[in-house]
């Protein structure tokens, strides 16, 4: 039993993300009513206030629009006031991957062609912080020692919007690093390829460095899934 604001906040958003899923994948249409709110309570196994939560957060956002005496209906299939932020919150890491590979691959690229002496001194100092936090298994600070870095190369790119996005971004993979990894092994495992990442961007490869953040990535997936690439 949901008995405090925060879990029952926290509950709404889950149940408001996974009807924004279902509208997404067009369980739902546009104009179309939604299932009255016992059937929406038996579907998600939640209260009648979660419920409503819910539905407040996505009328909110644009998806929902709450007509009274009518019910509620499908306004839009992915809202439109909804920010980066709170659309980069709920993304599944797979989509966070896609978007970190596409940033980081591009600012590595920036970084190698406008990186100065005092950016490379910043990434080296963030790269020695993650690989001593990874040694001692120390994963918060792992996990904020290579965001650091990460953050470093964005702003050697010397583009303040991509230096931006990924700084929205990067809480999110924070948060999904902490979901997704229990220990360091997988810091330390990539630590060669962050190591020939900034190699590159000191010597100005900027195809190298693209690269390398490919590799990465790539590497990260792997490990995750167990798969071989």
């Amino acid at each position: 039993m949901m008995n405090n604001t925060v879990s029952r906040k926290s509950l709404a958003d889950e149940v408001a993300a996974r009807l924004q899923q279902q509208i997404a994948l067009g369980k739902y249409k546009v104009n179309e009513k939604l299932p009255i709110e016992p059937e929406l309570m038996k579907t998600f196994g939640v209260g009648r206030s979660t419920i409503r939560e819910a539905i407040k957060i996505l009328a909110n956002s644009g998806l929902l629009r709450v007509q009274q005496g009518l019910g509620t209906f499908v306004d839009s299939p992915t809202g439109h006031k909804e920010n980066l932020g709170q659309r980069l919150k709920r993304a599944d890491i797979r989509d966070l991957d896609e978007v970190r590979q596409l940033l980081e691959m591009k600012i590595a690229e920036k970084a190698a062609q406008h990186r100065t002496a005092a950016d490379v001194k910043k990434m080296r100092e963030h790269l020695a912080k993650r690989k001593e936090a990874a040694e001692k298994g120390l994963l918060q600070e792992c996990i904020e020692a290579d965001i650091r870095f990460h953050t470093a190369v964005a702003e050697a790119s010397k583009n303040d919007i991509l230096a931006d996005l990924y700084k929205s971004a990067a809480t999110h993979v924070a948060n999904a690093f902490r979901q997704t990894y229990r220990d360091t092994r997988i810091f330390m495992s990539s630590h060669h390829l962050h190591e020939q990442l900034l190699k590159h961007i000191e010597a100005g490869e900027a195809k190298k460095a693209w690269n390398s953040v490919a590799k990465i990535i790539g590497h990260s997936h792997q490990q995750r899934t167990g798969t071989n690439l």
